[in-house]
């Protein structure tokens, strides 16, 4: 038994993986060809993507929104995690990335249960929110400063008992360096604060890849 988290060696992060990773091939060849990129690091762990789908089944999620899609690996998980007539809406501002991530869905036999959408994405939500569109589901792993303002348009289109994932919350442990005082450490830090106090949502904080939370909206007053 242990009263806090384990601490993660280099070898007991691998055992995690041995003994529970069921990543698929296009899954795999994904991910490896986006290490190999400048940018590699913004991608989320395997084991993180794992859980996320699974909290897709066990949600009986069947529309998701995702906030950054990079080259598409979460995207990938996700949609493999939904029914048949399931749907992601992918929101991004890159064409450079997505095309490798549009590559992938289509290997993967997703491509159809997947809209992707590139510009702004405050602008893409506002219109759904207008339109009363309505998600089970969102995740969030976009631009830090304006997380609040993304979980604050995702709390308006979920529906209520609905989930949202925000990932980097833990930001490399900088959170806690008070020596960092960076932009983007600071509108995590807000952020989470702001999650705290938020009486119109169930709260957890799980330490997977770089931190990921979990806010499930309770009731309508959200809207």
């Amino acid at each position: 038994m242990a009263n806090r988290t384990i601490s993660l060696t280099d070898d007991l992060h691998q055992y995690i993986l041995d003994v529970s990773q069921r990543e698929t091939d296009i899954q795999r060849r994904l991910r490896e060809e986006t290490l190999r990129l400048e940018m590699g690091k913004m991608q989320i762990a395997p084991e993180q993507a794992q859980f996320m789908a699974l909290l897709v089944k066990l949600t009986g999620a069947q529309r998701i929104l995702e906030i950054g899609t990079f080259t598409g690996y979460s995207a990938l998980a996700l949609a493999q995690a939904l029914p048949e007539k399931g749907h992601l809406l992918a929101c991004d501002i890159s064409e450079e990335w997505t095309a490798i991530a549009k590559h992938y869905w289509q290997k993967a036999g997703v491509a159809q249960k997947i809209d992707l959408k590139i510009g702004p994405a405050l602008n893409t939500v506002n219109v759904l929110i207008d339109k009363g569109m309505r998600y089970d589901m969102a995740f969030i792993d976009a631009d830090k400063e304006n997380y609040i303002a993304y979980y604050e348009a995702c709390l308006k289109l979920l529906r209520p008992g609905g989930l949202i994932l925000v990932d980097n919350v833990l930001w490399g442990g900088s959170v806690i360096d008070e020596t960092d005082q960076s932009s983007d450490t600071l509108a995590i830090r807000r952020f989470n604060l702001h999650l705290k106090n938020d009486t119109r949502i169930d709260l957890a904080l799980t330490p997977i890849g770089d931190g990921l939370s979990m806010a499930r909206k309770l009731d309508e007053q959200a809207d």
